[in-house]
């Protein structure tokens, strides 16, 4: 799918009961809470952070709410503001989040964009966690709906300050998602220190731990890659086993090394990884196949020497 949208994140909040730390740099896995909400949202054609400037893993665009601190609703619409006609025009889709999702992946956005798709008369679609509440906040509205909305807002009420998002979308027509089976924590938000130690011990869980310090590593070095984990792993284990075991860590780092120089030269990156990888896995069987033709070829002369 390549439903075109435009995302606003809401990274303003006081984080009282985080006693007021700056919530969207709290890191998780090495990654900021932000870091990790942009990362879900990469497809975006343009992304507004609705908070103050700080520094991010791909370019956003930043705004604040014409008096700061005064809730969610006003927060949406600074960033819708920031998008402008432009960007929100033809019912284009607006994607808002949170700021502190740490497990929101890419694949519910694009669910929440597929649901909305599927339903031309609905104006949003919203996620509904595993408990049944509706995440507002993990939502894809229509641009034209959601501005049609705060415009009644404005004009019923005088101002957005402090207004409940109930209040701007329940009026909407909206299609409720229920949280897939693949991305069950989409929806946990950290609110407490408690939530936290709760994300930091959950990422590190023995099922989840190495796709996430490989994210964090190819952010930290600013590598988009997908490649085949299981081949890399693969690879460390031949060469591990089948020579030595400070040998898998330098054959990987020399895949790698090999893979860059075959990406300038045009091929394209992953395939290049994988190539290097099958041929030093094939060199590792070879090195191992000559030890146990050596073994075997010294069985004769041991008997000799014993007879």
């Amino acid at each position: 799918m390549t439903t075109a949208f435009d995302a606003v994140v809401l990274a303003g909040g006081a984080a009282r009961r985080l006693g007021g730390a700056d919530k969207p740099a709290v890191r998780v896995g090495g990654r900021t809470l932000l870091d990790r909400v942009l990362a879900a949202c990469a497809g975006a054609r343009r992304t507004v952070v609705v908070g103050d400037p700080r520094p991010t893993v791909r370019p956003v665009d930043w705004t604040r709410e014409e008096r700061i601190g005064t809730g969610p609703v006003a927060a949406l619409a600074a960033g819708a503001t920031a998008l402008g006609a432009t960007a929100l025009g033809d019912s284009g889709l607006l994607l808002v989040l949170s700021a502190d999702l740490p497990f929101l992946g890419e694949g519910t956005v694009l669910r929440l964009l597929g649901a909305l798709d599927a339903e031309p008369a609905a104006e949003g679609a919203l996620l509904v966690d595993a408990d049944g509440r509706e995440q507002p906040l993990v939502a894809v509205y229509r641009g034209d709906a959601l501005r049609r909305e705060l415009e009644g807002l404005r004009q019923a009420r005088g101002e957005l300050d402090h207004l409940p998002l109930r209040a701007l979308v329940g009026a909407l027509r909206l299609v409720r998602v229920p949280v897939g089976a693949d991305e069950p924590a989409a929806s946990f938000d950290c609110d407490t220190w408690e939530d936290i130690a709760t994300a930091r011990a959950r990422i590190r869980d023995h099922g989840s731990v190495l796709d996430e310090w490989i994210t964090a590593v190819k952010t930290e070095l600013g590598i988009d890659l997908d490649v085949d984990t299981g081949v890399l792993l693969d690879l460390a284990r031949d060469a591990a086993h089948n020579v030595a075991r400070p040998a898998a860590p330098l054959t990987t780092f020399l895949v790698g090394y090999a893979a860059a120089k075959a990406a300038q030269g045009g091929t394209a990156p992953a395939e290049a990884v994988a190539e290097a990888s099958r041929k030093a896995a094939a060199l590792a069987l070879r090195w191992e196949a000559e030890q146990a033709e050596q073994a075997e070829q010294a069985k004769p002369a041991e008997k000799n020497e014993a007879g």
